[in-house]
C-alpha cells in the first residue's frame, strides 16, 4: 500500500515552522531583542547592513547563556520560561515557545557568543540551515551577541519578496523604537549602514518620545494614567490639534509587550468624542498593566495578537481613561472634572438644571466676559434681522427709528444715540454668536454649538428611552425607496427614543403621528428623508454605533441653520446649554463649535506693539 500521508523531513519542516516567525528582517530584530529584555538586558546595540538582509547583529549585557545551554538554546522548542501547562496562564516573558533562534537558524547563517556573569570564558555556538556546525570557547563580553547573516539564503523564494530596502529598514525602525517607548530604562543604539540613527540614554517614556518624534510631539501631549483594581491604564495621548492622517504613530502595549487591537484602539479614537477632523488620527502611546492570567498571548506566532478574559470591560477602561485625560487638559479655560450627571432638557434652548456631565464642567458662559459685557437680567431683546452683518445687544436710547421690514419681515433696528455703548453678546451674519471675553474674542457657530446639544439629548434620550413627542394634528406619509423602509425599520427603537411616532405600511411607506420637539415648523415632512440620506452617508466612513450615527444625523437636521435670526433669550440659552455638555468645542461631525481670538492675536493683525 503507497501511503499518500508522509512525514516531512525535519530540516523542511524547520522551514516551514521558521515562515510563521521570521517573515522579514524585523521579524529577527524583534525576537532577538525580546530574548535580551528578558534576559535582563541594561543596554542593547542593534546592527544592520542593507536593512538587515546582509547582517542583523544584536547585542546586550544581560544575563547570558551557560556553555551548556548555549546549543540547547537553537533546539526547536527549547526554553527557559516555561515547565508545564500552567505556566502558559502566567506568562510574564516575550518568549516562552523556544522557537526563536531555531526558526532564524533555519533561513540564515547565525553565529552568538555569550557569557555569564562570573564565568572566566564564553561560548561561541554557529549554526545554518537549523544546524549547529561548531561550538567552541570564546572571551567574549558578559552578556550574549547574536549576528545573523544572509537572512533567507537557503529560500530564494522568500527572499524575493522582501520589499525595497527603505521599506525593510522601517520596519526594523518601527521595532526598535517600540521596544525604546517601552523600556525607557534601557539604553538603546541603533545602527544602520555604519550610520548611527539614534543613541539613548536610561530615561522616562516622554524623554523617548521627543528624542523620536520631536520636541513639537513632546510638547503636544497629555499624560493618561487611570488605574481600578483590574486594570492600569497609563501612558500619553496627542492633543486634538495633532492628530495624523494615517494610525502609524500610535502605540499599544500589554504588560509592555507591542500588540495589535482593534478594540482598543477603537477606545481610544472613541475618546476623543469628534474632536478630530474627519480623517484624522491622534497620536497614542497607551500602557496597560493586567494580570497576565487575564489575558492570553499564546493566539498568534508573532505574539501581538492577544485576547482578553473580559474585552469589554478593557474597552470601557480605556475609554474612560482616554475621555478623563482630556477633560483635565480641557481646551476651555473654565473646566474641570466633575461627576454629577445633567438633566438635559428636551425644549429647545431652555436652560438646563446646573448639574454637570459624568467627564467634565463648563463652567457659566458669562464668566468668560469681560465684566462689563455681561448681560443684566433686566436686558432683552427682540429678534434679529437675518440681512444684518452685526447684531448688537446694547442698552438703547429712547431715539429709536425703525427700518422698513426686510427679508421677509423681520426687523431691523438702527441704534442712534446709544445711552450705553459697552460691547454685549451679538449675533453675526445670523452665524455666529460673539462674546467679547477677557482676553479677546470667543466665536460661537450657532448651528455646530446646537448640534452638540441635541447631539448629547439624542444619546441621553437613547439610553432612558425618553423621547418626547411631539404628535402631529395630520399625519405624514413618507414615500421611500424599499431600502429606506428597511432602515426605519432597523433603526424604529431608535428613532421612537428620540420623539419619533412612526407606523410602516408595506415595503415603501412609513407615516408619521409624531416627531420630536426639536423639530422646527414646516420641517416635519422631510425630516426623516433627510436623517436617512445623512445616516447612509456616514455608514462607510466612521466607525460608531447605529444609534450614534443616527444620534448625529438627527442633530445635523434638527439643529438651528447658519441665517437662522436668533434674540437675546435664545443666544443665552444655547450658550447655557452648550457649556453644559460633555464636549462643548467641536460639533458631532468634528467642526469646531467655538474659536477663540486672543487680544494679542488682534494686536499682531493690527501692527499694534503696546
Amino acid at each position: 500500500m503507497v501511503h499518500k500521508i508522509k512525514v516531512l523531513p525535519e530540516h523542511l519542516a524547520s522551514k516551514i515552522a521558521a515562515g510563521e516567525v521570521v517573515q522579514r528582517p524585523a521579524s529577527v530584530v524583534k525576537e532577538l531583542l525580546e530574548n535580551s529584555l528578558d534576559a535582563h538586558a541594561t543596554s542593547i546595540t542593534v546592527v544592520l547592513k542593507q536593512a538587515g538582509s546582509a547582517l542583523i547583529q544584536v547585542i546586550d549585557d544581560g544575563d547570558g547563556i551557560s556553555a551548556a545551554d548555549a546549543q540547547l538554546a537553537f533546539s526547536r522548542h527549547s526554553t527557559s520560561k516555561i515547565a508545564a501547562y500552567e505556566d502558559l496562564e502566567n506568562i510574564r516573558t516575550f518568549g516562552f515557545r523556544g522557537e526563536a533562534l531555531s526558526s532564524i537558524a533555519a533561513v540564515a547563517q547565525v553565529e552568538m557568543k555569550t557569557r555569564q556573569n562570573g564565568d572566566l570564558i564564553g561560548t561561541r555556538v554557529t549554526a545554518s540551515g537549523d544546524r549547529v556546525s561548531e561550538i567552541s570557547e570564546d572571551n567574549s563580553a558578559v552578556g550574549t551577541s547574536v549576528q545573523v547573516k544572509n537572512l533567507f539564503f537557503n529560500t530564494p523564494g522568500r527572499r524575493n519578496f522582501l520589499k525595497s530596502p527603505s521599506t525593510e529598514f522601517h520596519h526594523c525602525l518601527n521595532v526598535v523604537q517600540r521596544v525604546a517607548i517601552a523600556y525607557p530604562e534601557v539604553a538603546l543604539t541603533f545602527i544602520s549602514d555604519d550610520e548611527k540613527i539614534f543613541s539613548l540614554h536610561p530615561g522616562k517614556v516622554r524623554d523617548r518620545l521627543a528624542l523620536m518624534f520631536g520636541e513639537k510631539l513632546s510638547q503636544a501631549i497629555i499624560p493618561v494614567s487611570e488605574e481600578n483594581p483590574y486594570l492600569r491604564v497609563t501612558g500619553y495621548i496627542g492633543k486634538p490639534d495633532f492628530s495624523r492622517k494615517t494610525r502609524v504613530e500610535q502605540y499599544i502595549f500589554l504588560n509592555r509587550r507591542f500588540i495589535l487591537n482593534k478594540s482598543i484602539s477603537h477606545a481610544v479614537l472613541k475618546g476623543y468624542e469628534h474632536l478630530l477632523e474627519k480623517g484624522s488620527f491622534p497620536f497614542f502611546a497607551i500602557f496597560l498593566e493586567i494580570d497576565p492570567k487575564k489575558v492570553d498571548v499564546n493566539v498568534h506566532p508573532s505574539k501581538m495578537e492577544v485576547k482578553f478574559e473580559d474585552e469589554s470591560a478593557v474597552y470601557r477602561f480605556v475609554l474612560h481613561a482616554v475621555r478623563s485625560a482630556l477633560a483635565k487638559h480641557d481646551l476651555l479655560p473654565v473646566m474641570g472634572v466633575e461627576s454629577e450627571t445633567p438633566a438635559l432638557e428636551a425644549t429647545r434652548f431652555s436652560s438646563p438644571a446646573p448639574a454637570v456631565s459624568t467627564m467634565m464642567k463648563v463652567g457659566n458662559w458669562r464668566d468668560l466676559l469681560r465684566p462689563e459685557a455681561a448681560p443684566s437680567s433686566r436686558e432683552s431683546s427682540q429678534p434679529t434681522g437675518g440681512s444684518d452683518a452685526l447684531s448688537s445687544h446694547t442698552d438703547l436710547s429712547p431715539e429709536v427709528k425703525p427700518i422698513a421690514p426686510v427679508d421677509g419681515g423681520i426687523d431691523r433696528t438702527r441704534v442712534t444715540e446709544p445711552r450705553d455703548s459697552r460691547l454685549r453678546i451679538m449675533q453675526l451674519h445670523s452665524k455666529y454668536i460673539v462674546l467679547p471675553i477677557d482676553n479677546g474674542l470667543l466665536l460661537v457657530d450657532q448651528h455646530a454649538a446646537h448640534e452638540r446639544v441635541i447631539y448629547e439629548q439624542a444619546v441621553a434620550q437613547f439610553e432612558k428611552h425618553s423621547g418626547v413627542i411631539q404628535q402631529l394634528l395630520f399625519p405624514i406619509v413618507n414615500e421611500l425607496s424599499a431600502a429606506d423602509v428597511a432602515l426605519v425599520e432597523e433603526l424604529k427603537p431608535f428613532l421612537c427614543d428620540l420623539g419619533f411616532s412612526i407606523k410602516i405600511f408595506g415595503k415603501t411607506t412609513v407615516i408619521l403621528d409624531g416627531v420630536p420637539i426639536d423639530v422646527k415648523p414646516g420641517q416635519e415632512k422631510t425630516i426623516l428623508q433627510e436623517i436617512l440620506d445623512l445616516y447612509k452617508e456616514d455608514e462607510n466612513s466612521v466607525v460608531l454605533e447605529p444609534r450614534e450615527r443616527l444620534a448625529k444625523s438627527y442633530s445635523c437636521r434638527a439643529a438651528v441653520k447658519a441665517g437662522d435670526p436668533l434674540n437675546l433669550e435664545e443666544i443665552e440659552g444655547l450658550l447655557d446649554q452648550l457649556f453644559a455638555t460633555k464636549i462643548p468645542y467641536v460639533c458631532p461631525h468634528g467642526r469646531p463649535v467655538s474659536i477663540k481670538i486672543s487680544l494679542d492675536e488682534l494686536d499682531k493683525r493690527f501692527g499694534r506693539t503696546s
